[in-house]
């Protein structure tokens, strides 16, 4: 939607409404291990009103000082100070020399010696041992810069000179810091209400290293008295940044986060504050950050509504009828209250990418999503009077997932296959395609508006066609893949032979493949306990649960075991969801009379091209009892299926056709989450 006058559309629901006080909290960078981890060395802002920052405490933020409408944040953490320069194009091919490893660079600027240098880092480091190794990682990556310098571990210790109750008496400070050759910076701190300006010495790893810097400090500054900065004391160090650019200096204040559990907040405004580091997105509400883990925590903080103003138009679009957006509006806020009971992400309620909810800031906002979260304020689906976690896929191909599909486990009973026809809205307006065999012997298919029929058949039975437009594309999928590359073109007047018709690949129905068995044994891999063979040359369906999605495959007859159903779509080359059935393009399966099944290899057969004529090939046309042709060719496995996502609980989709055949939001939410009621709470 378009955003008018440097703000942020409001809700109509009113201030004094009890779900503005409801926040939820997402973490856009976090570690907190194998659950998730999405880390940066420090996160750039800019809003186009001002911004402050304060200190958070149980929820509540004391507000320290407007900092402007541009900044970089930071940790006080472990970090490794590579070098030191006057020459900002040495520090600039620092930052180009470690930009594509694992040590991520920062320059900051500084005022030694009567000059200005330019000091090289990178972090942040979990442990002091983390940063040690990656010290020497660096030294090796930058040896031609180094000259004679040697990358040391720094830290959150530090020495204090001195407390200011104004920024520039502080500055003034630490000018006589940097005149002595001392690393020395600013740090904000507050204590009975008053905001003090403090000038801290030294940035060391540990106590010895800073007693070294102690005495050596002593020497320089014999008339300032030094003491030891308390390591639980909650601060914000003020720094200049100037990494963003390799040309030259572009300073931008940048604060460092420092205290043990210490957490601070970076105060939003009406305008909305863009990240850059998460694709210059601009978000509502505020940000905590804090050192957990050894990485920078970022989590944006806002309330539930305006947080749904993104995560409902970041899942579906704002075109869909009215009760398909409030549905899902009601079910991704269930999901989220529900999250917020759990400890998952540990310090966020959630996260914003799709292992929670796609959350993608004030880009993905309208205002028909906007009504419709106002609309269903504070609605939650609940069963026996508590929050369900109202999981919701994108299209569930007919019919939604039993949780012994997804995970192997029964899931109480919210969740249960029902029925869900409505999901073919999903190729409603979508064109049909061809499926046509050319003379050469290759396959594709062809978008029907492109294409002619002749109104001659084969002997048997099949149509013949040409295309209508020059250069046409023939794909290897019913549908457009831009990265793919083509089987062939057709110009008019060049004919083909018509297989099927068919509607184009989309998250109701769908055709993967083929792949060969080499892809399939690298996707394979990693995902199952069980031996695998050399070669793939049978994949059989061998179990389905109660929507038909498969629970069970063989490989070459030997059951390929895996931590839960779910896992086939990865393991399978990323399938689009376990509601598949699987073809050797290779082999044709005849069925006798009394319903035995041979399956025969098609390898090496001659096949009757478009003209008539017999081509040397290793493909055939296979023709069943009811008319229906397919290409068998040698080297793969085609997948064809249905639905998009887990399946579990509400399918979007799903959600749309039955909205747009007169249901209304609790319809649909009570259709797909069994015997659950509507509740505002």
């Amino acid at each position: 939607m378009i955003l008018l006058a440097g703000t942020l559309p409001q809700s109509s629901y009113g201030a004094t409404s009890s779900v503005d006080n409801e926040k939820v909290r997402v973490g856009l960078f976090l570690d907190v291990g194998s659950t998730y981890s999405s880390t940066v060395p420090f996160v750039n802002v800019k809003s186009a009103g001002s911004l402050s920052i304060g200190q958070s405490n149980n929820g509540v933020v004391d507000s320290w000082v407007s900092i402007g409408n541009q900044a970089s944040f930071g940790i006080d953490g472990y970090r490794v100070k590579v070098l030191e320069t006057t020459d900002f194009a040495t520090a600039a091919t620092g930052i180009k020399l470690l930009q594509s490893t694992s040590d991520k660079p920062i320059v900051f600027s500084a005022s030694k010696n009567g000059g200005t240098v330019y000091q090289l880092y990178t972090g942040m480091y979990s442990s002091k041992a983390a940063a040690t190794t990656g010290a020497s990682r660096t030294a090796s990556a930058v040896r031609s810069i180094l000259n004679g310098q040697t990358p040391a571990v720094k830290g959150g210790f530090h020495l204090s000179a001195g407390s200011y109750a104004t920024e520039a008496q502080a500055n003034a400070g630490l000018a006589a810091v940097g005149a002595a050759g001392l690393d020395g910076f600013v740090a904000m701190t507050k204590s009975g209400g008053a905001l003090s300006y403090n000038v801290w010495v030294g940035e060391e790893a540990d106590a010895s290293s800073l007693a070294s810097i102690k005495s050596l400090a002593a020497t320089s500054l014999p008339d300032v008295a030094l003491t030891t900065v308390s390591s639980t004391q909650a601060a914000m160090i003020k720094r200049t940044n100037v990494t963003s650019s390799i040309t030259s200096p572009s300073p931008v204040d940048h604060y460092m986060v420092s205290g043990t559990d210490a957490k601070m907040m970076l105060q939003g405004n009406d305008s909305g504050t863009q990240v850059t580091e998460r694709s210059a997105r601009t978000y509502r509400g505020d940000f905590e950050m804090s050192n957990y883990n050894g990485q920078l925590a970022w989590i944006n903080v806002l309330p539930m509504e305006e947080y749904l103003y993104s995560v409902v138009g970041g899942e579906v679009s704002a075109s869909w009828p009215a009760e398909a957006l409030k549905a899902q509006a009601v079910a991704a806020r269930s999901y989220a209250r529900f999250q917020e009971q759990g400890s998952k992400f540990k310090i966020a309620d959630v996260v914003d990418t799709t292992l929670s909810q796609a959350y993608n800031g004030v880009s993905a906002e309208d205002k028909r999503i906007i009504a419709a979260v106002d609309a269903t304020a504070g609605e939650i689906v609940t069963k026996n009077n508590k929050v369900i976690e109202a999981i919701f896929s994108a299209n569930s191909g007919g019919a939604s997932a039993d949780p012994s599909e997804v995970w192997n486990s029964t899931g109480g009973d919210v969740f249960v296959s029902v029925v869900s026809k409505e999901d073919a809205a999903s190729q409603a307006a979508l064109k049909n395609w061809y499926h046509v065999l050319l003379d050469n012997g290759k396959s594709g298919y062809v978008r029907e508006d492109n294409v002619k029929l002749s109104g001659k058949k084969t002997s048997a039975g099949l149509d013949y066609m040409t295309v209508t437009a020059k250069n046409t594309n023939v794909r290897p999928l019913p549908v457009v893949q831009s990265s793919v590359a083509m089987v062939g073109q057709m110009n008019p007047g060049d004919q083909a032979t018509v297989l099927e018709l068919l509607p184009e690949s989309n998250s109701y129905e769908w055709i993967r493949g083929p792949f060969t068995s080499a892809q399939l044994l690298a996707t394979l891999k990693g995902k199952t306990t069980s031996s695998l063979p050399s070669t793939i040359t049978s994949i059989q369906v061998s179990q389905r649960g109660p929507s038909g999605r498969v629970t069970e495959i063989k490989v070459n007859g030997a059951v390929v075991k895996v931590k839960y159903p779910d896992v086939f779509r990865s393991a399978l080359n990323s399938l689009p969801s376990t509601l598949f059935d699987v073809v050797n393009t290779a082999n044709y399966v005849v069925i006798g009379s009394n319903n035995d099944q041979n399956e025969m290899p098609a390898a090496g057969t001659v096949l009757l091209g478009s003209s008539g004529q017999g081509t040397g090939s290793s493909s055939t046309v296979i023709l069943n009892g009811d008319g229906v042709a397919r290409v068998t060719e040698a080297g793969g496995f085609l997948f064809t299926g249905n639905g998009n996502g887990h399946g579990l609980g509400m399918s979007q989709w799903g959600a749309k056709g039955m909205a747009d055949k007169g249901s209304n939001y609790k319809q649909i939410l009570q259709h797909y989450y069994n015997n659950v009621q509507i509740t505002k709470g």
